[in-house]
């Protein structure tokens, strides 16, 4: 079987049109379907582009004939920045569709996501109060923006995301993403967590252990090695090779979101393009589970 493009959105149309089917409308139904929506999101966060208008141009040299309406750039901004449940729906359904849902070991880590730099832009920002100032210790200094939390498996399929202000402990950000959805946790016996000193807490220990889950950290410097250390740094370099697909194949910093909905919605686009390939490599039988070569031309 052919991997490329095609083959990934032909299969992903397939899936997404029988999960969720035709949403009802008032009035006349979009031209535009909820599935092709899906499928158009998930191609042009492979292919790279940033731009609307310069995606929804190569779509009608590139993909027309599999895609018979493409809306002009306003009612695809539209549509686009209202389809943030579609695209979570999607993502779920991705993730349970594939054997890495049972998966009893989490990694979960947090990386920067700016949204400005000036101070301008800042004040006149319409994500005031959403957004706010943070430290990447990774490159050394203070962004503006917010922070996406990802729980995700070893092999890079995500279970749980959120957006967060970076003032925000990572802890209490962690507890509200699970509180959303208990049922995750509770459904797998032994589920054994792994992240960085940053969620290192014995009262949120303590937490996850009523929850049926276990932590495990990093040790610090005048602490004894914890239990299972020895095989911690191999898959903690899993979680950070996940964010770089995300930074560095989805740009995921170039995102162009300037509002609340904005933001939401084309982070959870990058989020969804992963999942997409990683679901799709699985089914395809590729050796390479995390791989976007194929899909990003």
């Amino acid at each position: 079987m052919t991997n490329d493009l095609d083959a990934l959105l032909t299969a992903l149309y397939v899936k997404i049109d029988d999960e969720i089917g035709d949403t009802r409308w008032l009035g006349r139904p979009p031209r535009l379907t909820d599935s092709e929506l899906v499928c158009l999101a998930v191609a042009q966060a492979m292919l790279g582009f940033t731009s609307e208008s310069r995606w929804l141009r190569f779509v009608h040299c590139r993909l027309g004939a599999m895609f018979p309406y493409i809306p002009k750039q306003p009612g695809w901004n539209k549509r686009l920045r209202a389809a943030l449940p579609l695209v979570k729906r999607a993502i779920r359904i991705l993730a349970t569709d594939s054997d890495f849902w049972f998966d009893n070991h989490w990694i979960i880590d947090s990386t920067p996501v700016e949204c400005g730099r000036s101070r301008p832009t800042v004040k006149r920002s319409d994500m005031a109060g959403w957004a706010g100032y943070g430290y990447c210790a990774s490159h050394s200094r203070f962004f503006w923006g917010l922070r996406l939390y990802l729980v995700c498996t070893p092999t890079g399929m995500p279970i749980l995301w959120a957006l967060a202000n970076p003032k925000l402990d990572e802890r209490e950000v962690l507890t509200a993403m699970l509180d959303r959805e208990p049922d995750t946790v509770t459904d797998r016996p032994g589920l054994l967590l792994i992240s960085d000193k940053g969620f290192a807490s014995k009262e949120f220990e303590g937490d996850l252990a009523l929850r049926g889950a276990k932590l495990l950290w990093p040790s610090f410097k005048r602490e004894k090695p914890r239990e299972g250390e020895s095989l911690l740094k191999s898959v903690r370099q899993l979680i950070e090779s996940v964010n770089d697909t995300l930074k560095g194949q989805l740009n995921l910093e170039q995102h162009g979101g300037r509002t609340f909905e904005g933001v939401a919605v084309r982070v959870a686009q990058r989020v969804l393009a992963l999942a997409a390939a990683i679901w799709h490599n699985h089914k395809t039988g590729q050796p390479v589970i995390r791989s976007l070569i194929a899909y990003d031309h």
